[in-house]
């Protein structure tokens, strides 16, 4: 069984899915041979630092 400390679900509204966002993800994690919740996790940490600094 996997023991999930945190967990995420992230809804992609309509007006984004002509971006590919899913595809895109999978594609790139393909290629930098990482999973896709890495990536995502990822962006996420680098957008927090950046408005966490814009703050400051």
């Amino acid at each position: 069984m996997v023991n999930r400390v945190n967990t995420l679900s992230i809804y992609i509204p309509k007006g984004k899915t002509a971006r590919n966002p899913v595809e895109r993800l999978t594609k790139l994690a393909r290629v930098k041979d990482r999973s896709l919740n890495y990536l995502v996790v990822e962006a996420i940490l680098q957008y927090l630092d950046r408005e966490e600094r814009k703050k400051k």
